[in-house]
């Protein structure tokens, strides 16, 4: 019955015709200045255009794939000019938005009611198309320097920002405090707002807390070749700061040795390294043919785990994400 079934289905495959899928539309928006651009860039690890980034002009596309699903990331560029043409044709820059970032500098105290108006406006564009994105609003430049010395006064500030922002009512509105100085912070933000696009995260994560503890590890985290992590199990909130820390390190290390290296594919091996008692894997996997590398990365007591325990957690993730 079962193989009967199967059959009928990939008969039923074969006679359909081919439908394509519009991309994911992903909006930045915000003020200029804001950082949205640096916020792209460093998720491509391209940190040294950030030193002598310009202001974006007009609206910025790129289509990227995550997980098999193309992403349509629309850079809107925060000058006034330019966010008044916005408004004079949200058909053709608000359109389609499934999800909205908006990105707010929250170093740049004058100019945060002015950050909230134009919020007001963006919300009032998706009304008028009748969509309802979920937005993120991204506290910007939360720097680490600005944690450790005027907490108590950057708190006070963002419970304020944030009450302004409910006041204009939106239904799915979420918060990320975000810094270009802590990577991580942007790379849990971004992984798990376009994991709300993806059906099978679930399953994913499942697949991820097997393996982890058929290794015997505290830790697994999977990331793609965007700094998105697709999936990840952590043992306990400790050790959930210390790989989601040690991911954009790792990233940045394999990245220059593959610059470096004369001899494509040198790191094909395991890299790791010792902190704090424990030893952090980072390893390149292949989960689909011709196209950009996945990393896994797991923290253990012991750096040992058995290569056929790798192999068929791969062969797992391969299913769950292409078949």
């Amino acid at each position: 019955m079962e193989k009967n079934l199967k059959q009928s289905i990939l008969y039923l495959k074969k006679e359909e015709p081919e439908v394509a899928v519009a991309p994911n539309k992903v909006l930045f928006t915000g003020l200029d200045d804001a950082g949205k651009t640096s916020i792209i860039l460093a998720l491509q690890r391209e940190f040294s255009k950030i030193a002598i980034l310009s202001p974006t002009r007009g609206a910025q596309r790129r289509i990227f794939d995550f997980l098999g699903k193309e992403i349509s990331e629309w850079d809107l560029g925060g000058q006034a000019a330019y966010r008044i043409a916005y408004l004079k044709n949200p058909g053709k820059y608000f359109e389609g938005t499934e999800i909205a970032i908006y990105v707010i500098d929250i170093q740049n105290k004058p100019r945060i009611p002015e950050a909230v108006g134009y919020f007001k406006d963006v919300i009032e564009q998706f009304k008028k198309l009748e969509i309802e994105p979920p937005i993120y609003v991204f506290l910007h430049k939360y720097d680490p320097a600005l944690r450790r010395s005027a907490q108590n006064e950057m708190e006070a500030l963002i419970i304020d920002l944030k009450d302004k922002i409910r006041a204009i009512e939106y239904k799915e509105l979420y918060y990320y405090e975000t810094s270009i100085y802590d990577f991580g912070s942007i790379i849990t933000a971004m992984s798990e707002i376009l994991l709300s696009l993806y059906p099978k995260s679930e399953l994913i994560e499942k697949t991820i807390i097997e393996f982890a503890k058929k290794v015997d590890s505290e830790g697994v985290v999977v990331i793609d070749d965007n700094s998105l992590i697709i999936g990840s199990y952590y043992k306990n909130d400790e050790t959930k700061h210390l790989l989601t820390a040690s991911v954009p390190y790792f990233l940045t290390l394999h990245d220059s040795f593959q610059d470096t290296s004369p001899m494509e594919g040198r790191l094909e091996d395991r890299m790791i390294v010792q902190r704090f008692g424990k030893n952090f894997i980072f390893k390149q996997v292949n989960l689909k043919s011709s196209s950009l590398p996945y990393y896994l990365m797991l923290v253990k007591q012991d750096p040992v785990f058995r290569k056929e325990d790798l192999e068929a957690f791969t062969t797992l993730l391969k299913e769950i994400l292409f078949k």
